[in-house]
């Protein structure tokens, strides 16, 4: 059975899925680079709280937590990842390939450097081209990008964007393997309905009214405030909108709704906040929803979408997260809305909330599209590569 090593920061709950697949079909082994704090519970600057998620992370393969010696450790900047032992401790896995998931950091880079031409280099990443800098930093960034790329032998892409970012910056056509951008489907598309509906009952929230989900950070990026004003200038009766997560805005969104609140009436019964939900909840949040809306000003992907869309739920996003070419279809599953145009987002909402019965149909066809974009699909691809 042939090894492959991961190299990664810290364990992320959708990547867990994935290790647990490979292992069941090659000698794996994942290097946390972070070491073992990256494992433990963390501050969390977006969402402004401190996070743990409250599924096993470690179990099911092999995995090995590594020293960090920075000063200030982390994934927030480069000299963040400092491994010492790094290339004795890969070395001594012996591995046929190395699958490095970003190059930002200074262990990672030193790994595809001394590894270069002695061991397959092998990269994951979901950067885009979309809000690329413009000028004379675009060429200096695409020269460093395209030197660091120089090291890499193969790069699974997650969806056209990224395979886009993949060609600008170097990697040839026999380079690129497409490994789709995947969620653990089978745990979001679990039925939770009773959950469900004890959630919407909780929120006062009637079977036959509509309910627009945002899961996420409440920061700029994301936009919220663009959902918000456009769901208070329709004011639609039997809609409501519900905000799920923390973050810089809250207040700001929460301050928008009591001001409304003094002149329409009904808004502050419309408009519903709560907390972050840990992932043993958020499935049960998506599937009381009939609609999840991402506006965000950039996003490399947006794997909320993909949980929406295993929950069997219609999705309207804009058109800067980078999974919209790839997972929505406009008239079928939902809608891909102009960036940043709050008139064509409440269009889009008008059309998606006409009629419940065809919102409905559409979250169905959400999830036949997703179940194209696997951990088992994404693991398979892999494997291939490794098999050869």
């Amino acid at each position: 059975m042939k090894k492959l090593a991961i190299l990664i920061t810290h364990p992320i709950q959708y990547y867990v899925p994935l290790f647990k697949h490979l292992s069941k079909n090659c000698n794996l082994k994942v290097f946390y680079t972070w070491g073992e704090k990256g494992a433990q519970a963390k501050y969390d600057p977006g969402f402004a709280k401190t996070i743990l998620w409250d599924l096993p992370l470690l179990d099911g393969y092999a995995y090995e937590f590594l020293t960090n010696t920075a000063k200030d450790p982390g994934s927030h900047h480069y000299r963040g990842i400092i491994n010492p032992d790094l290339i004795v401790k890969l070395n001594s896995f012996h591995p046929d390939a190395i699958l490095i998931y970003g190059w930002a950091y200074q262990s990672h880079l030193s790994a595809m450097r001394h590894f270069k031409g002695k061991t397959q280099i092998w990269f994951r990443g979901d950067s885009t081209l979309m809000n690329d800098k413009l000028g004379f930093k675009k060429v200096l960034r695409k020269l460093f990008l395209k030197w660091v790329y120089l090291h890499v032998n193969k790069a699974f892409y997650v969806g056209r964007a990224n395979k886009a970012y993949f060609n600008e910056f170097g990697l040839k056509k026999n380079q690129l393997i497409f490994a789709p951008h995947a969620i653990d489907n089978v745990r979001f598309a679990k039925d939770m309905t009773k959950e469900a509906n004890e959630l919407r009952a909780s929120l006062q929230i009637k079977g036959n009214e509509f309910l627009i989900l945002f899961a996420g950070k409440l920061e700029p990026q994301k936009n919220p405030m663009l959902l918000l004003q456009a769901f208070i200038e329709l004011n639609l009766p039997g809609v409501h909108l519900l905000f799920v997560g923390n973050g810089i805005l809250e207040k700001s969104l929460k301050s928008e709704v009591e001001n409304k609140g003094s002149t329409m009436l009904s808004m502050k019964s419309q408009v519903h906040f709560m907390d972050f939900q840990n992932q043993s909840q958020i499935p049960v949040v998506y599937q009381a929803c009939d609609l999840l809306c991402l506006p965000s000003k950039r996003e490399t992907w947006g794997l909320v979408t993909n949980e929406a869309m295993a929950s069997g739920k219609a999705v309207l996003i804009s058109d800067r997260v980078g999974c919209s070419e790839d997972l929505v279809k406009n008239e079928q599953n939902g809608y891909i809305f102009a960036n940043d145009e709050i008139s064509d987002l409440k269009d889009k909402l008008v059309l998606l909330l006409a009629n419940k019965s065809q919102l409905k149909k559409m979250g169905e066809k959400s999830y036949a599209i997703i179940k194209n974009w696997s951990i088992e699909i994404q693991s398979a691809a892999i494997l291939k590569e490794l098999n050869l």
